[in-house]
């Protein structure tokens, strides 16, 4: 029952999904031409409190960042196979970290080299981050967590094998373009 279930939210989450994508205003980021990776970014102005990274960068508010979305929908249908949660949430990391590079030459190629200072995310999926060469940061704002882990406990539904009676605590990721370009980028 619960896996019908599962299936007919990822169907009705499919359908929804490019339509999300135009009201947000995102932009697929390709690994190479014509093959999506599996983050979508736009530009947004940063609205948190004063961020010194480990490489000196800082973040002030109204910076401007690029905001990475993962495309959720394509993750889930490429991990739906994976029995355990552990199993896929190496999938996802292995998904993230091979799409890295394209971010890197995103930035480069559409000329962003100048107008951001770095990459934003929110997620539930933080463990492990630092590998990549991003900072993990709480919200400051306990309203905006609130509703961001009712916001994201849809995608936690459909993603995990067993629910948890916890519910996972979003973060941001940042990382400052710099370490973004010096870990990732391939001309």
């Amino acid at each position: 029952m619960r896996i019908n279930m599962k299936s007919t939210c990822l169907r009705i989450w499919s359908v929804w999904d490019p339509i999300y994508y135009d009201l947000t205003r995102l932009e697929y980021v390709e690994n190479k031409p014509g093959n999506r990776s599996i983050i979508r970014v736009r530009l947004t102005k940063y609205k948190g409190r004063k961020i010194t990274l480990m490489d000196g960068t800082v973040i002030h508010k109204n910076d401007i960042l690029l905001k990475i979305h993962l495309h959720n929908v394509k993750l889930l249908k490429e991990v739906q196979a994976y029995d355990n949660d552990i199993r896929r949430a190496l999938e996802i990391y292995k998904m993230v970290k091979e799409s890295l590079p394209s971010l890197a030459n995103f930035i480069y190629s559409h000329g962003y080299m100048n107008h951001i200072k770095g990459l934003i995310g929110i997620t539930t999926l933080h463990k492990g981050c630092r590998k990549l060469g991003f900072e993990v940061y709480p919200f400051q704002n306990k309203y905006y967590r609130w509703f961001k882990q009712f916001s994201l406990f849809p995608i936690h539904m459909i993603a995990s094998q067993k629910l948890k009676k916890e519910i996972p605590t979003p973060m941001y990721l940042i990382m400052s373009k710099d370490e973004l370009l010096e870990k990732y980028h391939v001309k």
